[in-house]
């Protein structure tokens, strides 16, 4: 089973941060998990939330900001950065598109840009990418891509309309019924379960066998799973 930092090894480091995914790398996380956003000037950053009040107390509205604007001041990470970063440690690289948004679907258009142009390189590093989201139409966006693509889900009914090759499951999900898994890979689905922290759940989702788990503490995860 994988181990995935959440917007880097966000539990130890500011979330989405260069120093969350370094630190991530130094925790023995097997991949980044990240928040993508479009900027004014259509600038891919990774970042979760549509404004900068929760994480630096500012007014800042990232689809209504220039990345100089948002460099000057929140100064995010962006996707081009995070994917050399990738490449370059063979970290898998899980990528989730926040909806909705302005420029709907300008997001995917832009992010599966920046992957064809990388394309040699990420196949000769032999990373796994994988395009997420929530969203059902950013969903069917991804699966068009040349990468492998998951739908998020909350609610365990909406994995009947799956139409990916990856599920990725909150893990209230599954530690409510674990035939959800069994089920799932039945189906041919590889399944991924976030955001997993506690250590009984870590042990559960080994147990179940899933592709993944995404978690804010990589070096904990890896450290009582065992694995060296």
């Amino acid at each position: 089973m994988r181990i995935y930092a959440h917007r880097g090894a966000s539990g130890d480091f500011p979330e989405g941060s260069k120093a969350a995914y370094l630190g991530a790398i130094e925790q023995g996380a097997d991949g980044f998990e990240c928040d993508v956003r479009l900027t004014k000037d259509k600038q891919i950053i990774c970042y979760h939330d549509k404004d900068a009040k929760r994480l630096a107390n500012l007014d800042l509205e990232i689809a209504k900001s220039t990345y100089s604007e948002l460099k000057k001041s929140i100064n995010p990470f962006r996707l081009d950065e995070l994917l050399e970063l990738a490449i370059s440690n063979k970290k898998d690289l899980v990528i989730e598109f926040k909806h909705p948004v302005p420029t709907r679907g300008e997001v995917e258009k832009q992010v599966h840009k920046l992957l064809a142009s990388k394309r040699d390189e990420i196949a000769k590093s032999g990373v796994e990418i994988i395009l997420i989201s929530f969203s059902y139409m950013a969903t069917l966006r991804n699966k068009r891509s040349a990468y492998s693509s998951g739908y998020l889900m909350k609610n365990k009914f909406l994995a009947r309309f799956n139409p990916t090759q990856f599920t990725l499951a909150h893990i209230e999900i599954i530690k409510s019924d674990h035939s959800f898994v069994i089920n799932e890979k039945k189906k041919g689905k590889q399944v991924i379960a976030w955001t997993v922290n506690e250590l009984s759940d870590l042990k559960l989702c080994q147990d179940l066998g899933l592709f993944a788990v995404i978690t804010d503490y990589p070096a904990r995860a890896r450290k009582h799973l065992g694995y060296s």
